[in-house]
């Protein structure tokens, strides 16, 4: 008798403003089985489990459970239906126990019988081989005990399909080791896992099956036992295949310019650590030179935030250094003292980050600057400067707006990214960091930025281009690095680089 799915999605569907997240996916999950969520940033494999896990409804498309017709209408609905989800980022008490954690939401009356819970857990983690002091509390755990921590809590709470994303991201190679055992052991019991994850040679390596999403799409489903059986090279070169198309065929690479490379600024063997002391950025050498758009590729949270922030002054480095025209400026950490030196920081996050929304465009416009003349004197503000100096922004960079004394909140991003492009090119920076600064904008926004940015390399300055836009690396880099795991594997040539390259560094595979 064929096995039947525990979990089939059907023709599942969901939009958001201007993008569709999922188009008419279908998904069959067996139980017993380790199912392989692969594909590009922004293919939709997230959306698809947050779908599953009951974090967003779908706009279209039926879920059946044991080919029982459900409707998952929040994450706790959908944990009584035996799913399970390990987010990205752990959604842990830190100040609470281990065992606190776990049973957060367990349903036993008014009184938990706390010694029964005990015996309970400690047979989970001894049917799972797992080991987890119960008692501690969960700021003192590393990444991957807090993550254990977060599986041993699902499995506590009967789920029969586990949902992990990205789990390895932020673990050592010993930890992703014995994450794997874990997966074993899960569907050893009957269990499904579902591991979501860019990194094909850990895919190749675990995965009963392995479905490849596109654009929002299904376009494949694999056999990881049949890619196994494959030599490695050619085993990864048709994955590439489907997940790349035939992009990086028959490309004629754009003129370059040529120039004599002159160093302006220098990283050496720089480590910049997160908030639980991992590595984030791991002995990152590289060189920009003047005149150079040096172009930094890698699936998002390989490292390129903190690289960004390095530079930028708002990450602490740990240890290397950092030199500017030759001078070590690592301990002068702070973005005021970076600014003053040249170099400009754009940000990923320009709502949050990039300004401030209850300010006015004015205000936003010199927020960097607001101390230094002609826009003050003796801490008093001049008005009159400050809206001759927006004005004379918002016309160069074609902003539009409701006026100077408008709220940025009110904008539309494309318009908030071109109010910090000009804030920040004002200043004429020797050095520009730019992370995904075309990132969600239309094609004539994106047009513009790119523009700038050519015209910005023109006049000599040297810019830092982070982007998960492989065709917008290509088109406008003279050099291209690989972030993975927050190592920069290679640099390329702008004029040699190709998707397929690329693609193969971002997944962690060198030649």
């Amino acid at each position: 008798m064929e096995p039947q799915p525990i979990i089939k999605m059907l023709s599942i569907t969901k939009r958001f403003p201007g993008v569709t997240a999922n188009d008419s996916v279908d998904l069959d999950l067996f139980p017993g089985e380790i199912h392989t969520l692969l594909g590009e940033n922004g293919a939709g494999k997230s959306t698809l489990m947050h779908i599953l896990a009951g974090m967003v409804p779908p706009d279209a498309g039926r879920i059946k459970i044991r080919d029982n017709l459900v409707n998952i209408r929040s994450p706790y609905n959908a944990l009584k239906l035996g799913i399970g989800m390990v987010y990205q980022h752990y959604a842990l008490v830190p100040g609470l126990t281990v065992m606190e954690n776990i049973i957060i939401g367990f349903e036993q009356g008014f009184v938990l019988d706390w010694k029964r819970l005990e015996k309970r857990l400690k047979k989970i983690l001894e049917a799972y081989a797992l080991s987890l002091p119960l008692y501690e509390k969960v700021s003192h755990l590393s990444v991957g005990e807090q993550q254990r921590v977060e599986i041993v809590k699902a499995l506590f709470h009967e789920s029969d399909t586990l949902i992990l994303d990205e789990p390895t991201s932020v673990l050592t190679p010993l930890e992703t080791e014995e994450l794997f055992k874990t997966f074993s052991a899960i569907v050893h019991r009957g269990k499904t896992v579902v591991f979501i994850t860019h990194k094909l040679k850990e895919a190749r390596s675990v995965s009963d099956r392995i479905s490849i999403l596109k654009s929002g799409k299904k376009i494949a489903e694999l056999s990881g036992k049949m890619l196994r059986e494959m030599d490695a090279r050619e085993g990864y070169r048709k994955v590439f295949d489907i997940m790349f198309g035939d992009r990086h065929m028959n490309r004629t690479p754009p003129p370059r310019r040529s120039f004599t490379p002159e160093p302006v600024l220098t990283l050496d063997q720089v480590v910049c650590r997160g908030s639980r002391g991992e590595r984030r950025l791991d002995r990152v050498s590289l060189t920009l030179n003047r005149g150079e758009i040096f172009g930094i590729a890698g699936v998002d949270g390989n490292g390129q935030k903190e690289l960004a922030e390095a530079i930028g002054g708002q990450q602490k480095i740990s240890s290397g250094r950092l030199l500017l025209d030759g001078k070590d400026i690592t301990h002068r950490q702070d973005p005021s003292l970076r600014m003053d030196l040249g170099i400009s920081y754009i940000t990923d996050d320009r709502m949050q980050e990039g300004c401030v929304l209850t300010m006015s465009v004015a205000e936003n416009a010199i927020l960097r600057i607001f101390k230094r003349p002609p826009f003050s004197r003796w801490k008093i503000l001049n008005r009159a400067n400050i809206e001759a100096h927006t004005r004379n922004l918002v016309e160069k960079f074609n902003i539009k707006t409701g006026g100077t004394d408008a709220q940025v909140g009110a904008m539309s991003g494309g318009n908030i990214q071109k109010l910090l492009l000009a804030r920040e090119l004002s200043n004429r920076p020797a050095i520009l960091v730019c992370n995904k600064p075309t990132h969600g904008l239309d094609a004539k926004t994106t047009d513009f930025v790119q523009r700038r940015l050519q015209q910005e390399r023109g006049r000599g300055a040297a810019i830092l281009f982070i982007s998960s836009d492989l065709d917008e690396l290509l088109e406008h880099s003279d050099r291209i690095g690989v972030l993975y795991n927050g190592r920069l594997l290679e640099t390329l040539e702008g004029a040699s680089a190709s998707h397929e390259n690329i693609g193969r560094l971002m997944l962690g595979i060198r030649e």
